[in-house]
């Protein structure tokens, strides 16, 4: 699918499950890691897309809470190989005008993480073409239950009327609050599930899998799921007439 071929009906919101990093990796008898590594250029491969054809925002499932699980050597590198992406790419995210963003537990991270997170979250924050989100010690599960938790304690403390809660008031206490709901979900690696992944923002996106492996998914890929978005008629819930 070429670009010229994306002309109208761009979704706002794409959100995407890279998965597959591990076992493209094993396939070719190298370490884990080593997938993580070669997924980086996929993600460029997707934003610079994104910027492309003028999708606005665009969401990573980066690093789950069920991923804190894993042997601790690959979540260390994991969290390294964070660090000296966003320390590399920073230029990147400057000249290309992108916003970067991030939701999440992130006082789960580690020092050295958090703050070079932070750090090229303000630097990027007056950019405007492309917002970037990263999803990191992200669990939707545990995302909602803060929310109701915090709104719980607003209802107690007379903040908020329990009358008045409603989708807006639930979306306002999310971390994905400042982001508009997904159009189009992609899951790369073949795996037809959507693991605690934004559930309360995908309620009504279209939904796209794929059986190739994240470290292979390339900008020709990613404008076949937007082509695949643009052939689906949306209704939320209507009917075509």
């Amino acid at each position: 699918m070429k670009k010229q071929n994306l002309h109208s009906k761009i979704p706002n919101h794409v959100a995407i499950i890279m998965d597959g990093n591990g076992r493209w990796a094993k396939k070719i008898g190298k370490k884990r890691i080593f997938g993580h590594k070669n997924g980086t250029k996929s993600v460029k491969e997707c934003i610079y897309g994104s910027i492309e054809i003028g999708v606005q925002n665009i969401t990573l499932y980066v690093f789950s809470m069920e991923n804190w699980k894993r042997p601790v050597l690959e979540v260390n590198a994991l969290m390294n190989l964070l660090v000296n992406s966003l320390e590399r790419e920073l230029p990147s995210l400057m000249e290309n005008d992108i916003k970067l963003c991030a939701v999440g537990d992130l006082d789960s991270l580690n020092l050295k993480s958090k703050k070079n997170l932070k750090e090229v979250i303000l630097k990027t924050s007056n950019n405007k073409k492309l917002i970037l989100t990263l999803a990191i010690s992200y669990g939707s599960r545990q995302e909602l239950s803060t929310a109701i938790r915090n709104i719980s304690n607003k209802v107690k403390n007379n903040l908020i009327s329990e009358e008045k809660i409603d989708e807006k008031i639930i979306n306002e206490h999310l971390y994905t609050r400042n982001l508009p709901n997904v159009d189009l979900l992609i899951r790369t690696g073949g795996e037809y599930r959507i693991s605690n992944f934004l559930l309360w923002q995908i309620a009504y996106a279209e939904l796209y899998f794929t059986d190739i492996l994240w470290p292979d998914f390339r900008k020709e890929d990613f404008f076949n799921a937007i082509n695949s978005y643009q052939k689906r008629e949306r209704r939320f819930g209507k009917i075509s007439e």
